[in-house]
């Protein structure tokens, strides 16, 4: 690799945009792993603040192509995935499912499919810490491609999975409660 390709992949992995994405990543997912316990009312709260700078952060990191065939490395096991799903599904209670109308299926079928933002959040967790992690602990040219991975990811993926589970969590604050029911839940 020549100095300036190094010198490029440098900027790219400790510019402002990168290091903000990095600190709001931490956060967030230090917030949902810390979850347990939570009342849904601060916890719903206080993931609508931090969705929209997750989501603001990721869309001004520089998208650059992989010069290499890297296959990130995953942090987020099967158990890690699943105990968090179930931790932030029984946070949310039955304001967790919501009906998905902007699906690639709808087009095609006449029902909306059912998601769940437990499981939206999840996924957004898994894509975060496995890039907050292998940016934490990995070499220069790791991080590169790992900054080049998760910009990719949220183009592709992840970035819709975020903005539904924000107007699934919007409708649970504001939706219009029975008097018999409980703030949320």
């Amino acid at each position: 690799m020549s100095a300036i390709e190094r010198e490029n992949k440098e900027k790219l992995v400790y510019s402002r945009n990168t290091v903000e994405f990095v600190t709001v990543a931490a956060e967030f997912c230090a917030y949902l792993e810390q979850s347990e316990g939570r009342k849904s009312k601060d916890f719903v709260d206080t993931v609508l603040k931090l969705l929209p700078l997750l989501y603001l952060k990721a869309s001004l990191l520089e998208e650059e192509e992989s010069e290499s065939d890297f296959l990130p490395e995953y942090f987020v096991s099967e158990q890690d995935y699943e105990f968090l799903r179930l931790t932030l599904s029984g946070i949310l209670g039955s304001g967790d499912d919501y009906l998905d109308f902007c699906n690639e299926e709808v087009r095609f079928s006449d029902e909306p499919v059912v998601k769940f933002i437990s499981e939206d959040l999840a996924d957004i967790y898994q894509a975060v810490k496995n890039f907050a992690e292998a940016y934490r602990l990995g070499l220069d040219e790791n991080k590169y491609e790992a900054v080049v991975e998760v910009a990719h990811s949220f183009s592709l993926y992840w970035g819709q999975t975020l903005v539904n589970a924000l107007r699934a969590l919007h409708r649970v604050k504001y939706a219009p409660q029975d008097e018999d029911e409980e703030e949320y839940d």
